[in-house]
């Protein structure tokens, strides 16, 4: 892994934008950049009000690459990107889901959970764990929460005067959740009690809110949860999500739908080598823009 001194490995966070659907769009990458703390460099040295770290699709696991996700190596990819949080103070993670693949056994999954978590826990602050369909293959939800320390499956929490909320999309269409390979991927929802929590929560907090997801809010299956439809109406007749981060589809999007930006990451498990990592830092800023700055293959995105 290289340092931020590295002047071979360092790219310039690109300052040539174009507007779509009235988006201000930021193109290219950063990686490892000598950004200052708490700064926002593309913005003038604006102080952000939080600043978030985002990565997703780790699928740790110590086993073989396939023809396209080279499992072992996410350790060194989530270093580098473990450096880069660090470097600039995030407040704090978030993991977009398939944090682990698939194990021969109960017990080398969880393995495999324990070790990647222990690196995520090398990053000061609080973690937050989105469920994905990976991480619930063999292991079960319970099981998975005990492991990473965290209480629920869904829920909020406030951070500096916005509100972030964690969503689990892992249901089953007869609202059983994921687990011991019950399940089909294709086939994902957000129960009806789940969704009505969402509603509740969203009345309740008087900030502007960002939501976390593995499975895409912003189309339809099989990288769509079916229910989406329902749930985008629900964030769009609060009138304070600002943004929802999902992953699930490696390859990355973007789209603003009702005046909500879906922000898909890109994988960190996909292609070899340190080129193909992909990590992000969210920055909102204290007028509610956003400006999510991405390192190697993520792109970077700023919404007014």
């Amino acid at each position: 892994m290289t340092g931020t001194g590295d002047q071979a490995d360092r790219q310039a966070l690109s300052r040539r934008a174009f507007i779509r659907q009235g988006t201000l769009f930021l193109a290219g990458s950063a990686v490892l950049g000598n950004v200052a703390p708490r700064t926002l460099a593309a913005e003038g040295g604006t102080t952000p009000r939080v600043r978030i770290g985002l990565v997703t699709d780790m699928h740790y696991a110590d086993k073989p690459p396939t023809t396209s996700r080279y499992y072992r190596e996410t350790l060194d990819k989530f270093a580098e990107a473990a450096k880069q949080l660090i470097a600039e103070k995030t407040d704090f993670l978030v993991e977009l889901g398939d944090l682990i693949d698939s194990a021969a056994s109960l017990d080398v999954e969880k393995g495999y959970l324990k070790r990647i978590f222990q690196e995520l826990r090398a990053v000061p602050g609080q973690h937050h764990c989105v469920f994905g369909n990976h991480c619930v293959q063999n292991v079960t939800k319970p099981e998975f929460l005990e492991i990473v320390g965290q209480e629920k499956s869904y829920y909020s929490f406030d951070s500096r005067g916005y509100h972030f909320i964690v969503l689990d999309a892992c249901f089953r269409s007869d609202g059983q959740p994921y687990g011991r390979n019950n399940f089909q991927w294709t086939d994902s929802n957000v129960p009806p009690a789940e969704a009505e929590w969402l509603q509740a929560d969203l009345k309740a907090t008087l900030h502007k809110a960002v939501v976390c997801i593995h499975q895409r809010l912003d189309m339809e299956p099989p990288y769509g949860i079916k229910n989406a439809a329902a749930i985008r109406k629900t964030l769009e007749q609060s009138g304070k999500v600002l943004a929802v981060l999902q992953g699930h589809d490696h390859r990355g999007d973007y789209k603003e739908i009702g005046g909500v930006h879906y922000c898909t990451l890109r994988a960190m498990v996909e292609g070899s080598g340190k080129d193909n990592n992909a990590y992000a830092i969210m920055d909102i800023l204290p007028d509610n823009s956003i400006q999510i700055r991405g390192f190697r293959k993520q792109k970077s995105y700023a919404w007014k």
